[in-house]
């Protein structure tokens, strides 16, 4: 049975039964590697808020806002738009550009999802060398992500 408790040890299985740690040099490579996926944890979220946020494709578009022509304010008038009949428009290309950039985030949020729930398995296997590789990678990922946030 698996102990649960932090052992400071150099064996570890990580996930998969190939990524089985048997020495210091194994281990000081393993935690780097979850050092260097946690800092990318880090930059995906500050890039999804990132793209959400700066986008301006992905901002709601008014559905009550006139509509921005040059017609006259005959043509314009509620009697006169209210005879003719109103096709619907085919997609525009920012309409096209909205759903490509909230694709792009879905499969972000997917990444981002997986890789945190990978942390979490590899911060469960109780060695105390890779949870501080996975806290160390997350503070450091937070130092360099966040400014970046507010320059972009």
């Amino acid at each position: 049975m698996m102990s649960m408790t932090f052992e400071v040890s150099s064996s570890v299985t990580l996930l998969f039964d190939f990524w089985s740690v048997h020495g210091a040099a194994g281990m000081v490579l393993s935690v780097f590697v979850v050092f260097l996926l946690t800092v990318f944890y880090e930059l995906l979220k500050v890039f999804k808020v990132w793209l959400g946020s700066r986008s301006k494709w992905t901002q709601p578009q008014d559905p009550y806002a006139a509509p921005q022509t040059s017609a006259s304010a005959l043509e314009s008038s509620p009697s006169e738009s209210s005879l003719t009949p109103m096709e619907p428009r085919p997609p525009t290309p920012d309409n096209r550009k909205r759903w490509l950039i909230h694709a792009v985030q879905a499969v972000l949020h997917m990444l981002q999802v997986s890789l945190g729930y990978m942390l979490m398995l590899c911060v469960m296997s109780y060695n105390t060398w890779i949870f501080l590789g996975v806290i160390v990678g997350s503070g450091l990922g937070y130092l360099i992500s966040f400014p970046l946030l507010r320059t972009m």
